[in-house]
């Protein structure tokens, strides 16, 4: 009892810490894996060791095949010139360049860093800020529209976004491992209708069509770089990993190699062969890993201290069915995500959902209710301190803090329904 009591106070104190932000969120994960630590070997040491281990989960070692491949197609500048290839081909229509930046960021954020695209997107098109008009409808929804598809596009695979990975490490520990492909069936549909909602949304509110026709010289006028042999040779190393590393991943069951495996291949290829050296390493974002490993780490000690199951109990005597149970969480951890870190919120509310969901119904199928948490986890949008690429976009002095309600409101209803009904409807496929 005192062990549990020492860990429900650690959880509330992590939330309070997430939501004020006091500390940074990665520092949160540090204390809370090393309080655990603490707290059981004081008692029983054998049990210490297994939040240690969350360093080394598998979902780690995907988030961080992710991230190589992500520094070397920045080092290589091959985000930039897909960007620039792809860009050009949905024409001068305001309305179609919308939906190409916003495609292009949701298709680039499902391997990449939602923040690392969203900055280089802004970035990349800022020339095209300063042709419009200051207060352009067009700059407006631009800069509300990319880091709208910065976030939903996590959704569509496992290291799209922490939230996936905490929802899959559950499930997997549960027993019921979900490969990179099964996430993508689940998730990338998903992405792509929140996706053309809010683009949508955004041509209706802002009225793009009465937008002059655009041109893209900006993205050809500056003095062109001639790579040498070495750079030729390292995109060409890069493109060659990326593409035997998304192979393993969506082809893992039949092949026989875990995701986790087969995210060694990146990091061990791209050092290997000298693409990324020990600078670039240390630019990786360890501070996300820290996050997703802390929040593993308090997900076992709720789960393992039965804390999720007592609180259940409180509560049991509300009769709720499953679908009701599906929409509350849905939209409890939409709430909780626009206020605390989003990898926290799925981190607190699986193991709840999951001891409430047993004393429910312990028929229904244990992988609904996870994949529902993690993929609305990603559709809070509503302040712009939400995410950090609404941060960025709101850093630009462009937008109003405001204007983020139309994506929070939109994304944040209508993310957790469409994510129960196709959830519910794919799931049986599995």
């Amino acid at each position: 009892m005192k062990i549990q009591n020492h860990v429900l106070f650690l959880l509330f104190l992590a939330i309070s810490l997430w939501v004020t932000e006091a500390i940074p969120p990665f520092s949160v994960s540090i204390l809370i894996v090393g309080s655990l630590v603490l707290i059981m070997g004081k008692s029983e040491a054998h049990d210490a060791i297994q939040y240690l281990q969350t360093w080394s989960d598998s979902v780690i070692w995907l988030f961080l095949g992710g991230f190589f491949l992500a520094e070397a197609m920045k080092k290589t500048k091959l985000d930039v010139m897909v960007l620039k290839a792809v860009l050009p081909k949905f024409g001068t229509n305001p309305t179609h360049v919308l939906w190409g930046l916003m495609l292009v960021t949701a298709l680039m954020s499902m391997l990449m860093s939602n923040t690392a695209t969203t900055a280089m997107m802004i970035a990349t098109i800022s020339p095209l800020f300063s042709r419009l008009d200051k207060n352009s409808n067009l700059s407006r929804a631009l800069l509300l529209g990319i880091p709208a598809a910065a976030s939903v596009g996590g959704i569509g695979t496992i290291i799209g976004s922490a939230p996936n990975a905490i929802a899959v490490g559950a499930l997997e520990k549960l027993g019921h491992p979900i490969s990179f492909l099964e996430w993508m069936i689940v998730g990338t549909p998903l992405a792509l209708l929140l996706l053309f909602v809010f683009w949508f949304a955004l041509v209706r509110k802002y009225q793009i069509k009465q937008e002059n026709n655009l041109n893209f010289d900006f993205l050809t006028d500056t003095k062109p770089v001639h790579s040498n042999r070495v750079e030729i040779l390292h995109k060409v190393i890069v493109l060659v990993i990326l593409a035997i590393t998304l192979f393993c991943w969506l082809t893992s069951k039949w092949i026989g190699i875990p995701v986790a495996a087969a995210s060694g291949i990146p990091i061990v290829g791209l050092t290997m062969l000298g693409v990324l050296d020990a600078k670039d390493v240390r630019q990786l974002p360890w501070d996300t890993l820290m996050l997703v490993a802390g929040g593993l780490a308090l997900g076992l000690a709720i789960e393992e201290q039965q804390i999720a199951t007592h609180f259940v109990e409180k509560i049991s005597g509300f009769q709720v069915d499953f679908i009701t149970l599906l929409i509350m969480f849905g939209f409890i951890t939409v709430l909780l995500s626009n206020f605390m870190s989003n990898t926290a919120a799925t981190t607190i509310l699986i193991p709840m959902g999951m001891s409430l969901l047993t004393m429910i119904d312990g028929n229904v199928n244990p992988i609904i209710l996870p994949l529902v948490i993690g993929l609305s986890a990603s559709c809070a949008l509503f302040l712009p301190v939400s995410t950090p690429p609404n941060a960025i976009a709101f850093s630009t002095g462009l937008i109003q803090q405001s204007e983020f309600r139309l994506g929070g409101i939109i994304i944040g209803v209508l993310g957790p329904l469409f994510s129960i009904i196709w959830v519910l409807l794919v799931v049986n496929f599995f």
